[in-house]
Formats: C-alpha cells, sequence, structure tokens
C-alpha cells in the first residue's frame, strides 16, 4: 500500500521542525537541488507501482526512494554507507523528505534494494527529459525554447528549421562480475548441479540412493588447473573436457531423478547450468571460441561480452548503452545487454529529439560508425549536416579540401564532450562498474546514475547564470548607470 504525501514544508519556514538548526544554510547544493526535481512526477510514477491492499504497512514515500539512490551514486557507495551518511547529514534528511533532523537511521539497508526494484527505468528517463528541458506540446503554439524564429515562405505557411548540436556515441557499462574463464564457469556449474543432487536426495527423490558425483576428484583437479598461471592449450583443453564429462554425468543424475519436486531456485540454475554446458560443449567440439548468446556469469547469465577494441579492454562484460548530448545533458537512447550498431539508432534518436523540441538538429557530431550510407540519406532528406568526411574521392580544390579538414577537425573535438561525459559517468560515478544484481535493478542503476549527472549539471548551470548576472550588474554599477540587476538574477 502507498500513502500520498502532501508537499514537504521546509525546514526554513518553521525551523523547530528540524530541532531548531536555523544555521542549516538554504543556498545549500542539496537543498538547491531538492527544487529541481519534479517530485509531483516522481511520486505519481512512483504510486503506479503498488496495489491498494486496506491491511497493508505503508510504503516509504517516493522522495524517499528517489533521493536515497541519488545520494548512492553520487558518492558511489553501498547500501550500508548510504545509510549512515544520511544519518549523520541534516541535509541529506532534507533532500530524501524528512520532516525533522533524527539520530537514527531512517531506513534499512535492505530497502534501497526494493527501492530499485520499484523504480523502473522508464520513470528515471521521464524525470530526466523533465530536467533537461521541457516537452513540446501539441497545444503549444510558441516556438520551443532555443529554437529560434522559423521561416516564412511566400504561401505565408510556417517552415520548421532546423535548430541545436546532437552528439552521438555509445560505451559499454560493465558490470560487477568475475572475469570469465571457460574453466571456471564449468566449475559453477558443476557446483551448482551437485547441489541441486543433494536437494534431490534431502527430498527422498533418488530412491534412498545417492548418485556418484566424484566431486571431491573433480574439485582437486580444477584446484590443480587454476594453479597454473600459464596453462598452454592442450592443459586448456584437457581440463575443459573433464569439467564436461562431470557436468554431463550430472545432468543424466538429475534427469533420472525428475524435477517436480525442486525449489525455483534449483530449477533456474540447472537452466542456466545446461545452458552453459551447451555452449561450452559446442564449442570444445568444434574448436572455437565464438558462440551465440555466450554466458559469461551463471549469477548474472543476462550479461554479454561487448567488444569494444579499446587499449585497457578489448573486451567488456555488461550492457550496451547508445547515449545522445545536448547542450551538456545526458540522455540514454538505447540500452541492450546484447551488442548491436549504435548506427541503427540514429533515425530513431533523431525522431526522438524532433518530438521533443519541434524541429530537427542543424548539426550531429556522431563517431564514423554513424556514417553509413542510409544515415546519410536520411540526414540529407532532412537538411541535418553529419560531422566528418564526405563519402567518394576528396574534391581538387586544394582551399576548399583544407577548409574541410579544417571543418572536421573543428567538429571531432566538439564531439569529445560525449568521451567526457563517460570519463565523468566512469570516474566519478560509479558507472564503470555495476553493483546491482539483478537484471532490472542494474538498468535502474544506469539510468540513474545519468538522472545525478544531468542534477548536478543542471545546479551548477544555475550557479554559472547567476554569476553572470552578478558580474553584469557589477559592470553597470561601475560605469556609474545605477541599474541593479540583483534582484532579476534572483
Amino acid at each position: 500500500m502507498y500513502k500520498r504525501k502532501s508537499p514537504q514544508m521546509t525546514m526554513f519556514e518553521t525551523p523547530e521542525n528540524f530541532m531548531m538548526l536555523s544555521g542549516l544554510d538554504p543556498n545549500n547544493r542539496w537543498v538547491k537541488m531538492s527544487k529541481l526535481i519534479p517530485w509531483d512526477l516522481v511520486e505519481e510514477k512512483y504510486a503506479k507501482s503498488f496495489k491498494e491492499t486496506p491491511f497493508s504497512r505503508p510504503a516509504k514515500p517516493a522522495r524517499m526512494a528517489i533521493g536515497t539512490q541519488i545520494i548512492k551514486e553520487k558518492y558511489v557507495l553501498s547500501d550500508e554507507e548510504t545509510v549512515e551518511m544520511i544519518t549523520e547529514n541534516p541535509y541529506l534528511q532534507y533532500f530524501i523528505g524528512l520532516e525533522h533532523f533524527t539520530n537514527q537511521a531512517p531506513m534499512e539497508a535492505s530497502v534501497l534494494t526494493l527501492f530499485r526494484k520499484r523504480i523502473t527505468p522508464e520513470m528515471l528517463a521521464e524525470v530526466n527529459d523533465y530536467i533537461i528541458g521541457r516537452k513540446k506540446n501539441d497545444d503549444d503554439n510558441d516556438p520551443p525554447s532555443g529554437s529560434g524564429k522559423t521561416d516564412v515562405d511566400q504561401s505565408g505557411e510556417k517552415e520548421e528549421t532546423n535548430k541545436g548540436t546532437l552528439i552521438l556515441d555509445a560505451t559499454c557499462v560493465p558490470s560487477d562480475i568475475r572475469f570469465p574463464t571457460d574453466i571456471s564457469l564449468l566449475n559453477q556449474g558443476r557446483e551448482w548441479l551437485e547441489g541441486i543432487i543433494d536437494e534431490q536426495h534431502s527430498k527422498d527423490m533418488t530412491n534412498g540412493q545417492k548418485p556418484r558425483t566424484y566431486r571431491q576428484v573433480a574439485r582437486k583437479e580444477y584446484m590443480r588447473f587454476a594453479r597454473n598461471r600459464k596453462p598452454s592449450r592442450k592443459v586448456i583443453r584437457k581440463a575443459k573436457r573433464k569439467q564436461l564429462g562431470y557436468i554431463s554425468r550430472d545432468l543424466k543424475a538429475i534427469e533420472a531423478c525428475g524435477t517436480e519436486g525442486l525449489s525455483q531456485a534449483s530449477l533456474e540454475r540447472l537452466e542456466v547450468a545446461k545452458k552453459v554446458y551447451e555452449q561450452q560443449k559446442q564449442m570444445y567440439d568444434t574448436n572455437t571460441q565464438k558462440v551465440d548468446d555466450r554466458i559469461v556469469s551463471l549469477n548474472q547469465p543476462w550479461v554479454r561480452p561487448i567488444v569494444r577494441g579499446k587499449a585497457t579492454a578489448k573486451t567488456e562484460f555488461g550492457a550496451k548503452i547508445a547515449v545522445s548530448v545536448l547542450d551538456g545533458y545526458f540522455r540514454i537512447e538505447h540500452l541492450s545487454w546484447d551488442a548491436f550498431n549504435e548506427a541503427n539508432t540514429l533515425e530513431e534518436t533523431v525522431e526522438r529529439y524532433k518530438e521533443k523540441t519541434g524541429f530537427y538538429p542543424r548539426r550531429i557530431l556522431a563517431d564514423k560508425i554513424y556514417r553509413n550510407r542510409d544515415n546519410l540519406q536520411y540526414c540529407k532528406k532532412r537538411n541535418i549536416h553529419m560531422s566528418g568526411p564526405k563519402l567518394g574521392r576528396p574534391p581538387k580544390d586544394r582551399e576548399l579540401y583544407a577548409q574541410q579538414c579544417r571543418d572536421e577537425r573543428r567538429e571531432a573535438g566538439e564531439r569529445n564532450e560525449v568521451e567526457g561525459k563517460f570519463g565523468t559517468g566512469k570516474r566519478c560515478y560509479g558507472m564503470n562498474r555495476i553493483t546491482a544484481r539483478l537484471k532490472d535493478t542494474s538498468e535502474t542503476q544506469i539510468h540513474m546514475i545519468v538522472l545525478t549527472m544531468n542534477l548536478w549539471k543542471k545546479m551548477k548551470s544555475s550557479f554559472a547564470l547567476f554569476c553572470r548576472w552578478c558580474g553584469l550588474r557589477r559592470l553597470m554599477l561601475i560605469e556609474g548607470r545605477g541599474v541593479d540587476l540583483l534582484p532579476m538574477a534572483v
């Protein structure tokens, strides 16, 4: 059950609600950030994830759910450390919507896991769009913000002009998994199957006679291989063959006893172990290292290897996201756990930009992979300039060719903004390692990181605008005009 709360009264209007802490600064960054979030929209979306049951305990409010996750991603903390920091900081308690300061933890650390399950990526994407800028309504006749004026032809009809620069790129968001090797995956699958056989024996599904698994021998052989720092191909293939044999024996024993009395968790583990065995057996028989939908983590079987070709890691394991950057704000355009060609997302991204702003972008700064014939034709029909060299031979005019090279270098430098966003997210916000264990919560954490980055960008932009107003006011006073623009800035 969920009960909607009325808008919170600020502690600065009634200081007694916060233990008479009159020294709290209303210009604190967390107080300012709380004003940037549409809490009413969050409340409306969050309430839909609950069922109306009369005798259930009321859930925590939406502001607490979203606020704790923002704090967690901002400081890259664990659930336990997040709760401790909120307990020690009155500004953070105000940010999550508490009515008064308390020295006790406002929630258990395990509740943050429930928050991530109830917060959907769609909800965060909508809140993120609100923070980035307002959405164009059908009945809105005013020109969109930043769109400029529209051209008028001889017939008197208005034609929309292209405005704005859209930067596109893609990256991998690695998950917190152990580096996968074929032998370690087979060993873990074998241990899972041995646990299922033990469960069958405990429930008298084996008719009192427990099948032989040779688990001690298999364990010794795996540890002997694991201690070998530089095993040869022959040694690896021999160890893989032995582990495949043990798993095949365990699977036959489990099928002979039946799976009707097994728990749901055991059934899910059995399916994953079967899939890993089939993939590894296929690669062993064909002597290859490629297979469709390859499982690299038994605990998170949805994680896939993403080949990026980077200097530090040629292959990463996690979700792949296609993103766009507009005016310094980050947005996830497509998220998938399977590898995909980011060039196929360009048309969808541009049409979504058109739907939000009311016009097509003037420029698209993207990598070479986006410059295929379909995308170039699509942009040409809509009068969109795409960065990079044109297809075909370079022009014979040397001055024209030199100018094109200068434009390409300049646009390549502008496109580096998205690389900086990737670096900031992975270095400062924990995007380089997603610690959530479930598929849905992992996607929620990725969207929450992007939302947190945009919130801090929004707050810094507001502060920079205030500084510009103050600088203009000072300049006007120095010139002796006697104009005070400070009230306008506030």
